[in-house]
């Protein structure tokens, strides 16, 4: 793929998703000047809001002043917490990136190596017990699943923290540097920040490294039974190579190439698709903000959240298929 036909199909899906957003804001039966100023506001002052925003406009030069307020950075000001949606999205973005990292490690630590051995042992019980374990990550709702686990390991075995990000106690005495809690409680050397933090973070990343597992394993398994028919295996056994290198040395090898793709689209799908664990658990995040600002029509940030997202989603894509193509001769002239 030749350069000028990358940027073409980057900046084709950009607009895309500009232009869907900007769409769905205009569609929603919500008055963002009424958002700002309230029902109760006089005439003119709404007229005058009205101006100031642009939105008296027609839809292609409102679609222009948007798509240029988005390439500066600028989604406007929050009605919920007042400041500029950018400003709130550095400050909870993190929270979602710490949560989706440790749950997509969590799916691929367990996930690869469920998957290879239900490809080896196919057909029998083990196969069977992991294409379960897959099947109902696949179809169990995860806010129902979320609310479950709180049942179960917070309110009666105490196992884990409860909702939120950090115990109270260390709210107003724990700094942040990077905004990555886990991060910064090692940098701080602040140990007993170290463990409440894990302690709130291992059950909702773990419910996410579930639904995660349950896509890794299945295409691992799935990799693995085509490279185990492929004629080299058959040549690796015929010279008397042991099972376990066979597998783990050439059929997997093989396998990640595609691996590391399924990987990294899992991983985007753990960002954009957080929203309700966020929610069930009152994780600070990303997806808690964008919930919060819709459910008081703050439609600003629900669309810099989105934009934020989409965008994140575009780029991990992107990057899959260029990591795909270099680690894969054959699909470079494709």
């Amino acid at each position: 793929m030749s350069i000028g036909r990358f940027l073409i199909i980057v900046a084709t899906t950009y607009l895309g998703l500009l232009a869907v957003t900007f769409f769905i804001g205009r569609v929603i039966p919500i008055d963002p000047v009424l958002a700002i100023v309230g029902d109760r506001a006089p005439a003119y002052v709404v007229e005058r809001t009205r101006e100031e925003l642009g939105l008296n406009l027609p839809y292609w030069q409102q679609f222009l002043l948007y798509v240029k307020g988005v390439f500066q950075g600028d989604f406007g000001r929050s009605v919920l917490t007042t400041n500029p949606v950018m400003e709130d999205i550095r400050r909870v973005f993190p929270a979602t990136v710490e949560l989706a990292t440790l749950g997509t490690l969590i799916g691929a630590l367990i996930g690869v190596p469920l998957g290879v051995l239900a490809a080896v042992k196919r057909g029998s019980v083990i196969d069977q017990i992991v294409r379960v374990i897959g099947l109902i990550g696949y179809s169990v709702p995860i806010f129902w699943l979320g609310l479950l686990a709180l049942l179960v390991f917070y309110a009666r075995l105490r196992w884990t923290a409860g909702p939120g990000r950090i115990d109270v106690v260390f709210e107003y005495t724990f700094t942040p540097i990077t905004g990555f809690y886990l991060l910064d409680s090692v940098l701080r050397r602040d140990w007993a920040a170290f463990r409440d933090i894990f302690a709130h973070i291992v059950l909702p990343a773990s419910l996410l490294g579930y639904f995660s597992l349950a896509y890794i394993s299945r295409m691992t398994r799935s990799f693995m039974l085509n490279e185990l028919s492929q004629e080299y295996i058959v040549a690796a056994r015929a010279k008397g190579l042991s099972e376990t290198r066979i597998i783990w040395a050439h059929a997997l090898r093989n396998a990640a190439v595609p691996l590391v793709t399924v990987i990294a689209l899992s991983y985007a799908g753990l960002l954009e698709g957080s929203v309700l664990t966020e929610t069930v658990f009152a994780w600070p995040g990303l997806g808690l903000y964008i919930t919060d600002s819709l459910q008081n029509a703050d439609m600003n940030a629900v669309l810099g959240g989105t934009i934020v997202i989409g965008s994140v989603f575009i780029g991990i894509n992107l990057f899959a298929d260029l990591l795909y193509r270099t680690l894969d001769p054959r699909t470079r002239n494709a």
